[in-house]
């Protein structure tokens, strides 16, 4: 199987924050923002395999600042990590004041997908080629991040 680059299936998706998407304090919901994330980290995901994919796991979900009611919203997410049938997807965003051009830091997360068959059932993903050091590092993290969610797995902590 050919193997991909990191930038055949980087996307960025810009979202304005409009009054439905904001709570009482005039801050955007979080679950919108879970919804796009995915639904972003999912593009990548097909884009590089080609194929039907599953949300597996959202992990390490960090809110860093409010995303405010009028922001422009800005999602960048690529893939990390490949295994035989997992990607691993980082998602970053930022959110831009449309009247001050300052932008923050929102939040960053790493989801996993499986690619599936028609018949749902996982199969193999193209390997993913690194094109530089960071490309590399930011595999290598991910693979610790992989190691240490099979170690809980297999600790239980996600059994119930």
């Amino acid at each position: 199987m050919k193997g991909k680059t990191v930038s055949e299936s980087r996307t960025i998706m810009t979202q304005t924050v409009f009054p439905n998407d904001v709570n009482n304090n005039g801050t955007l919901y979080g679950g919108r923002l879970l919804n796009w994330i995915d639904t972003l980290g999912s593009i990548v995901a097909k884009r590089h395999s080609r194929s039907s994919i599953v949300t597996v796991s959202i992990d390490s979900l960090n809110f860093l600042s409010p995303t405010r009611q009028r922001d422009i919203v800005t999602l960048e997410a690529w893939v990390n990590f490949v295994g035989r049938t997992s990607m691993e997807i980082e998602v970053r965003v930022t959110s831009e004041n449309p009247i001050t051009a300052e932008v923050s830091k929102n939040c960053r997360a790493f989801l996993t997908y499986v690619a599936t068959d028609e018949k749902g059932r996982p199969k193999p993903v193209p390997p993913l080629i690194l094109s530089s050091k960071e490309e590399e590092l930011r595999c290598e993290q991910a693979k610790e991040r992989r190691a240490e969610r099979l170690r809980r797995r297999d600790l239980g902590a996600i059994e119930w």
